[in-house]
């Protein structure tokens, strides 16, 4: 890619992208019941090998991914971005025995994850979190659940890196802590199979105190119920019992989660907004065709100098979103110092143009675009999430303002 626009192939597998959504995973979303996984949905995607690609491509791919799908199926976007987000952690800062056992299933479709960071007073503060992992001794180790979800588990994943290759077990003492507080706002909760679930193992420390788990569904005291939302997606909360965890089930080093959440979100966070600038850019499209054929005032709407003028406004936007998205990716792709400040401009800018996009689209087709079942009214309930979650917009401003500030020198 150059720094304005992508290679022929990376185009002609957006369009093979957006074709495949259009044909073969909208019919799956419309069959989803509102609020459940659609796990025939989820099936698909790993049949296409889209899953598996959310651990070998990098964050540019995954945009051009999130951004061709959610053109033509949010549903398919959504479904696709909550396993990489649940996920990620694993495959990041997982040992190998957690890779080989959790990954094949996310990657074939069959295992449901989710990413457990927020909780009832700790949103966008994640520094904040309040759930506890009080010591509870010399537990053993958990045996695995069964197999029984996964029955054909596919090929075990490559070895991590070698810091974190050792059972934490043996480097732990075979430490256990148990988990007591409570989660909320769980996207695929309550009905995930696993998840990467953040909790203050020191109490005190702020970011410094924070350890992930990865903790199965089944694991005994774990409950949850669906919290009824704007959302086609489940969304949830998840009350944490003593729930058992042992070393075996940290995800990188204890007391260092924080570090696996923010690495995990400034990942995700450019593909949010490329998610953002895919419902634009239908939004967009829509527009384009009902303005160029709409007779009104003697005329086409688009003869009209404000509606041309209004769908050049979003035309610009539009464009403008997508190569900050673009740019952020592929700084995170190459290491670039700036990634925290570039992820979060990229996030904000889209989230806030599709916003933006979004309801100009519905302005000029007017009554008929918020009728149930017309692909703006779906736009226009879609669109109003990503400016909240991974990261409130006044959140990623906040972290650009520091970025900044961290450059100039104190008098």
């Amino acid at each position: 890619m150059t720094a304005f626009s992508l290679e022929p192939a990376q185009t002609a597998w957006c369009a093979e992208l957006r074709t495949l959504a259009e044909q073969r995973l909208r019919p799956l979303a419309d069959k989803g019941e509102p609020g459940r996984v659609n796990r025939e949905l989820v099936a698909e995607l790993g049949r296409l090998g889209l899953l598996d690609r959310l651990f070998t491509s990098g964050a540019l791919e995954l945009c051009l991914m999130r951004e061709s799908l959610a053109h033509a199926c949010t549903e398919a976007e959504t479904a696709l971005a909550l396993q990489g987000l649940g996920a990620h952690p694993v495959h990041a800062y997982g040992t190998r025995a957690q890779r080989a056992r959790w990954l094949p299933g996310v990657r074939a479709g069959t295992t449901v994850a989710a990413f457990a960071l927020t909780e009832p007073d700790a949103g966008s503060d994640a520094a904040a979190l309040a759930l506890r992992a009080d010591p509870d001794g010399t537990l053993p180790a958990q045996d695995p659940p069964s197999l029984a979800r996964n029955p054909r588990p596919r090929a075990q994943e490559p070895s991590p890196p070698a810091a974190v290759t050792a059972p934490l077990a043996e480097r732990d003492g075979g430490r256990g802590w148990r988990l007591t507080g409570e989660k909320c706002w769980i996207s695929n909760a309550p009905e995930a199979d696993f998840y990467a679930v953040f909790a203050r193992t020191a109490p005190g420390a702020g970011a410094r105190g924070v350890t992930a788990f990865l903790v199965p569904a089944d694991r005994p005291g774990l409950t949850g119920s669906p919290i009824d939302m704007l959302s086609p997606h489940p969304i949830g909360a998840l009350v944490f019992d003593a729930v058992p965890v042992t070393a075996d089930d940290v995800l990188g080093e204890p007391g260092r989660g924080f570090r696996v959440a923010m690495g995990t979100l400034n990942l995700f966070r450019p593909s949010v907004g490329a998610f953002a600038v895919g419902m634009a850019q239908s939004a967009l499209d829509a527009t384009l065709a009902h303005t160029a054929q709409r007779d009104a005032f003697g005329g086409k709407l688009k003869d009209l100098q404000a509606v041309a003028h209004q769908v050049a406004e979003m035309a610009l936007r539009t464009e403008a979103a997508r190569l900050m998205v673009y740019a952020a990716a592929t700084a995170y792709d190459e290491g670039a110092p700036d990634v925290p400040k570039r992820v979060a401009m990229a996030k904000l800018l889209a989230t806030e143009t599709a916003q933006y996009v979004v309801d100009a689209a519905v302005q000029l087709h007017g009554a008929r675009a918020l009728r149930r079942g017309h692909l703006l009214e779906h736009l226009y309930r879609e669109v109003r999430a990503p400016r909240i979650y991974e990261g409130a917009s006044e959140v990623q401003r906040g972290i650009v303002a520091k970025e900044l500030y961290a450059t100039v020198e104190a008098p």
